[in-house]
């Protein structure tokens, strides 16, 4: 691509959004599987053409639901806030004088299983601790419904089968909150890590990061899985497949030293690691909960392009070896959200399926893996090992 179409191309996605239908990191490489036409087993779409918004019920009214999606939709054109799902009284309260919410679409966890029986529920939404996300994710399914699940998709690889196979037995949707499949800026970093613009791309350099406070879920083992690597880690990981366009095939990882014991007594405070990619790109990836970091910069044979920040939910800059990428800030949400509905309605495979979700976690696990053991870890090797075939498919 020279200057003068890349300059093309930034125009051209800047006059896509908010739709952004140009390209997506899971269309382009099928969600990284080959062979994936088994992704949703197909059947007749249970919404009715004239429903215009599909109602979503979010489970877990934290601090990423009260300020991202709730307020994300009120501006969605596909989908609206039909129900929440709390252990808190005085939450439900609140958010029902606040948007709205009726009676009987106010769920707890005891009697989430008759959300069923709501017909004005067609999504879930769970946005829990990590190690709720798959039992949530299943009795949603279970109950008819289809799911998004935030990141990451679960805390083992078993459960995140779980998962794949309640939503296939329902014959329902699901997907993993992966929002940055809906960012322009990280939209290009795609396309042009994918289609050589600069060149065969030789390293990325991945850095997600945040100065974490202290008693937080996120630093329960038993709740998160794991600590920064779990939670913007998997950024980092998904950010450097998506501009290759490529899967590791061997990853070395070493945990950092701990500064504070107090706060970080059960997960890692940091953790370096590398991924090596079968064109010989290297990716040098960091995360951190007690650092800010917020990169994504890719290196090729003729130039350079990077996001700093690039994760952030809005705010995200980047530029070139020969301009800057200048795109308009998004609701991320608002995109993801809709294109899952979208998806729902028509009855077409998610860009950011429950698969992805369980390649990442297959992932996270041998940096776990290769931290501990201090060895380089070939994944065909840890996916034998752990007795599981087709590991990155």
């Amino acid at each position: 691509m020279t200057l003068s179409s890349r300059r093309g191309f930034i125009k051209c996605i800047s006059l896509a959004i908010p739709g952004i239908h140009l390209f997506s990191f899971a269309s382009a490489r099928e969600a990284f599987a080959p062979g994936a036409d088994h992704l949703v087993r197909e059947r007749p779409s249970t919404v009715s053409a004239a429903q215009k918004k599909l109602g979503i019920a979010l489970v877990g009214l934290g601090k990423y639901s009260t300020e991202q999606l709730a307020p994300s939709l009120l501006e969605t054109k596909r989908c609206r806030l039909a129900g929440i799902v709390t252990g808190s009284p005085e939450k439900a309260a609140s958010w029902k004088e606040k948007y709205g919410i009726p009676d009987t679409h106010v769920y707890n966890y005891e009697n989430f299983d008759s959300i069923k029986d709501n017909p004005d529920v067609d999504i879930v939404y769970v946005v829990l601790p990590n190690a709720m996300h798959a039992e949530y994710s299943i009795r949603a399914a279970r109950a008819g419904k289809h799911v998004i699940c935030e990141k990451p998709m679960a805390v083992t690889v078993e459960e995140c089968e779980e998962m794949i196979a309640a939503s296939r037995e329902a014959g329902r949707l699901l997907s993993i909150g992966y929002r940055l499949h809906f960012e322009p800026h990280n939209l290009a970093m795609a396309e042009f890590g994918q289609n050589r613009t600069f060149g065969e791309v030789k390293k990325i350099i991945a850095k997600d990061g945040m100065d974490i406070e202290p008693n937080v879920w996120r630093l329960n083992k038993k709740l998160a899985g794991g600590g920064p690597l779990m939670d913007v880690g998997i950024y980092c990981v998904q950010a450097a497949l998506y501009t290759s366009g490529e899967l590791p095939i061997a990853i070395t990882a070493k945990e950092g030293r701990k500064t504070d014991l107090a706060r970080f007594k059960e997960v890692e405070q940091s953790m370096k690691w590398t991924m090596e990619f079968p064109s010989g790109l290297v990716a040098e990836c960091e995360t951190s909960y007690a650092q800010e970091m917020n990169l994504l910069r890719a290196e090729a044979e003729e130039g350079w392009f990077q996001l700093n920040p690039a994760y952030e939910y809005s705010g995200i800059q980047g530029k070139a070896i020969d301009g800057p990428l200048e795109f308009p800030q998004v609701r991320q949400q608002v995109l993801q959200m809709d294109d899952f509905a979208n998806c729902v309605m028509n009855n077409k495979k998610s860009k950011v399926p429950g698969e992805m979700g369980l390649r990442d976690v297959k992932i996270l696990q041998a940096i776990y893996d290769a931290a501990r053991t201090g060895q380089k870890i070939r994944l065909s090797e840890f996916s034998a090992r752990h007795k599981k075939q087709n590991f990155l498919h």
